[in-house]
């Protein structure tokens, strides 16, 4: 029996990349059940968006032969047809290096620069190595740990920092640009060249823009980006092999990454923030909100302000608290109320007394209504409002010699 490769899934949509609505549906491999690309799908808004980029155009964007008739169930599950992976395909650093200029004509940096200042912004654009294409497009690179150019990702941007709708297809890729022949595109994470620094804490976002701007309001990470809701996977995240990584994904994708997290953890340390999830609105669920549309809600100010501690120390506390049950255990007093915009994170932590534990490092678990624990660093980062802490299920830590406090939330 003969079938088609690809077709339209029937479960789930994702955000379209012309009109921003959760309305994209993927096409699907019809034997692994795997999306061929988060770019290749067909919005299910005909009347008022009808953006679709078919299985046959992404192939013929990317170089990829591509037999538009059949293949046969029997092809697919015979393992020995299937090939050895074969080696990736790179991009020479002197083409990288030629896109790296004409940042006044760069909408994504500009708009960088007016969010964080030029002197952040600049940093954070060197440090990922952003480039600019002749239509005046950003272009992310795609720099794995060995410092090869596996891909360069276009997407041109408007003034107010968003993707232009207007512009078809809304992703072109370096190596198609370029008509590199016999090219074998195999991605890595957006970014992946800084984990070369062993001493952060990996997070990993969706998009490469806010991979960008979480970097600049918390640089204590090293900021990941899969390129979409779908690409995160155990090949594309080798290098993560031993890192304690944590997972922000958009709105509406806590389950699906808390499914991919369980892959993870067989190559990683590996948890699931809900920060963006328990704080959307419905609105912001279908619109898709992320980190990044987070942030960018307080000024970059509150953030770099914050002298976080690497050792806990005792505070001066303005309010007195309780104590807890030992002596040997800094007492965390309850979080200060900044003052503009930035109040509690909303990490469904419940208000009044709220229990938590101290280990030996001076991490403070926080209870949050999830069933989940809220990590911070330090009584200082908790203090603070501003740090995103890690979050983790209540049944993975063993909470049973820690120091039990009470923490008041307003």
């Amino acid at each position: 029996m003969e079938n088609f490769t690809y077709c339209l899934s029937k479960k789930g949509k994702n955000i379209c990349p012309s009109c921003g609505k959760r309305s994209f549906v993927l096409y699907i491999n019809n034997y692994s059940g795997e999306p061929l690309h988060p770019t290749v799908g067909k919005c299910d808004r005909s009347d008022n968006c009808g953006h679709h980029y078919t299985p046959k155009q992404y192939f013929a964007d990317n170089n990829i032969p591509f037999d538009k008739s059949v293949v046969t169930r029997n092809n697919y599950d015979n393992k020995s047809t299937t090939a050895p992976r074969p080696k990736p395909s790179c991009i020479d650093i002197e083409i990288m290096n030629r896109s790296l200029t004409g940042y006044d004509n760069n909408h994504l940096v500009q708009y960088l620069i007016a969010l964080a200042g030029r002197d952040v912004a600049m940093d954070a654009v060197t440090k990922y190595a952003v480039g600019t294409s002749k239509n005046g497009g950003t272009c992310f690179w795609e720099i794995d740990i060995q410092g090869r150019i596996r891909t360069g990702k276009i997407i041109v941007y408007g003034d107010d920092g968003h993707r232009r709708k207007d512009v078809v297809p809304p992703v072109q890729w370096a190596h198609s640009a370029l008509k590199l022949p016999d090219f074998n595109l195999s991605q890595c994470l957006f970014g992946e060249h800084l984990l070369r620094d062993t001493m952060k804490t990996v997070a990993i976002v969706e998009s490469e823009k806010t991979a960008i701007i979480a970097s600049c309001y918390l640089p204590d990470f090293i900021w990941l980006a899969s390129g979409g809701s779908e690409g995160l996977n155990t090949h594309k995240c080798a290098a993560l092999k031993g890192r304690s990584v944590v997972l922000y994904p958009d709105s509406g994708q806590f389950d699906k990454w808390s499914g991919k997290a369980r892959e993870l953890s067989k190559i990683c340390n590996v948890t699931v923030s809900d920060l963006i999830e328990s704080g959307a609105t419905e609105e912001e669920r279908t619109n898709g909100l992320d980190l990044a549309d987070y942030l960018i809600r307080f000024p970059l100010a509150d953030f770099t302000k914050q002298q976080p501690a690497t050792t806990p120390t005792k505070p001066e506390p303005d309010t007195p608290t309780n104590k807890p049950e030992t002596t040997e255990t800094p007492e965390p007093t309850a979080p200060h109320q900044p003052d503009g915009p930035v109040t509690a994170m909303p990490l469904n932590i419940p208000r009044g007394d709220t229990p938590a534990f101290v280990d030996y490092d001076g991490r403070i678990f926080v209870t949050t209504k999830r069933q989940t624990y809220a990590v911070f660093a330090s009584a200082n980062h908790l203090m603070s409002s501003k740090v995103l802490p890690a979050v983790v299920p209540i049944h993975s830590v063993d909470v049973s010699r820690m120091n039990k406090i009470f923490i008041k939330y307003y």
